[in-house]
């Protein structure tokens, strides 16, 4: 059995938590309870690299991913279907190496990709280990560790309830993760792309070096291009506003964060739309 197949019956591993754990109900298909009340219906959270690492400077916080997964575990009950989208920065972040390293650009984004994998897989691992099925699915071959990214049997997973993390990025180099998570969110027809980040989401002035920088609630995609701020990188940013996605920039390590992101209440920055609409704005 592969490490994406289906999970074993609960009879059979009884050390392994069940959604109702955490206050799951579901019907006799498996199905959460109907999600009409909410925001969003699908949405896609992407996290970086560094937010995974928490306060370290590289590698993975378990306690960083067991918080990911307890508030994933909170909005699945309530049937909000969540993709992953995550970076690789912790471990190799490849614009950083090429040049004085030796690297050539596409070997050093290659590398980087792979980094992805690793977080992807330890980020499945810590949500199977809370009763969330979750399957991942990488921009190339891997076959032993994961499945191809596959748009239809990922949108099958989302709404069998299962969590579907992509990893390495779009697969080929020269794209960043945000842009892989534009990508997908618009392949899989996700409602919002929600950017964890560790600050409350984009000020007016760099917060670090202005203490009266201002917390910008709500932003069109014009205004991120005229005032160059700096969110996205311009093809994902071009790939949101083209495909109508709202992106929601908030703050991965404040508690409840993300269950409010993915269940459309008011976070951090709003890009493209305004928080009592859906109709996105350019």
């Amino acid at each position: 059995m592969g490490p994406n197949s289906d999970p074993i019956n609960a009879a059979r591993q009884p050390q392994m938590p069940s959604m109702a754990s955490f206050g799951v109900s579901v019907n006799e298909a498996g199905l959460a309870p109907s999600r009409s009340s909410y925001k969003w219906q699908r949405v896609l959270l992407k996290v970086s690299g560094e937010a995974l690492a928490g306060d370290h400077s590289q590698n993975i916080d378990p306690k960083v991913t067991m918080a990911i997964a307890r508030e994933v575990a909170s909005v699945i009950r309530l049937g909000i279907e969540v993709a992953v989208v995550v970076g690789g920065g912790n471990i190799f972040r490849g614009s950083s190496w090429t040049g004085s390293s030796g690297l050539d650009r596409s070997s050093a984004d290659y590398i980087g990709m792979l980094a992805t994998v690793m977080n992807a897989i330890f980020l499945q691992a810590t949500m199977e280990s809370i009763g969330i099925p979750t399957r991942v699915q990488t921009a190339f071959r891997m076959s032993e560790v994961a499945e191809p990214y596959i748009r239809r049997r990922a949108v099958r997973h989302l709404e069998k309830g299962r969590v579907v993390i992509f990893a390495a990025g779009t697969g080929n180099p020269f794209f960043t993760t945000d842009t892989a998570a534009a990508l997908r969110c618009a392949e899989i027809n996700a409602e919002v792309v929600l950017k964890a980040t560790n600050v409350d989401g984009v000020y007016d002035d760099d917060p670090r070096h202005n203490p009266n920088a201002r917390l910008l609630e709500t932003l069109t995609y014009h205004e991120i291009t005229s005032r160059d701020l700096s969110v996205m990188d311009m093809t994902a940013i071009t790939l949101c506003q083209e495909n109508n996605i709202p992106v929601v920039v908030f703050n991965l390590s404040k508690p409840g964060n993300i269950s409010k992101a993915l269940m459309g209440e008011k976070v951090g920055t709003l890009i493209g739309a305004t928080w009592d609409s859906t109709v996105t704005m350019t």
